[in-house]
């Protein structure tokens, strides 16, 4: 698990592509030292585990499923990624639990300056967007933010210039695509009230639910 808040701005070295799977070198300013083999590091919201490192450098083997689900295919030499180190257990919480699994790959479609902060609006699928809540939590590029806004397909955060210069969002302009990682609690809460044991399909919890079982 993670939190959101990253730890540096690493800098992709090779992104090798094999038959089946790719291959992700990323340099870093995390101690060597404190690294160690089948940790879990966060690379733009996505979870990699560490099977190689050392000289400045970790190595993360990728399946095809992450692959698909995310941007890292859009990634090259030079690119830059946002990078966390797994939570500790006892640690502050600063940002919200991410998990590292991407959702979907959302596009920015507004960017406008609001103040002393910059507003980003991202469009995602609509199956996907059901889960960000205005004042909620989401994880873009594995950067932990509040939602300020939501539509039907569309979500808008607001960057302040600390986490604009410390990200990759700095990066970004109309058009750029980013990982999305939507709160796990609303999707967790959905299967549960969804399926019950054995698998069978639930009423869903709406006004007369509530008023039938004493809540109204």
């Amino acid at each position: 698990m993670f939190t959101g808040l990253i730890e540096d701005l690493g800098t992709v070295r090779e992104l090798r592509k094999n038959a089946d799977s790719v291959r992700l070198t990323v340099a870093t300013g995390f101690p060597m030292s404190e690294l160690e083999l089948g940790e879990s590091i966060a690379v733009n919201g996505i979870c990699l585990t560490v099977v190689a490192f050392g000289d400045g450098l970790f190595s993360a083997d990728v399946s095809p499923e992450t692959v698909s689900r995310s941007t890292l295919s859009a990634l090259a030499s030079g690119s830059r990624v946002n990078l966390e180190r797994a939570l500790r257990f006892g640690a502050r919480l600063g940002g919200h639990l991410v998990s590292g699994h991407v959702d979907a790959v959302g596009t920015v479609v507004a960017l406008v300056r609001d103040g002393n902060a910059y507003r980003f609006t991202f469009r995602l699928p609509a199956e996907v967007n059901r889960y960000v809540v205005e004042k909620g939590s989401v994880a873009i590029d594995g950067i932990s933010l509040t939602v300020n806004s939501v539509s039907e397909e569309t979500f808008s955060v607001a960057i302040i210039p600390h986490t604009l210069g410390a990200t990759t969002l700095k990066d970004r302009q109309v058009g750029s695509q980013v990982n999305i990682e939507t709160d796990i609690i609303g999707k967790y809460v959905e299967r549960l009230l969804g399926r019950a044991p054995g698998g069978e399909t639930r009423s869903a919890v709406d006004l007369d639910f509530l008023a039938k079982h004493g809540f109204l």
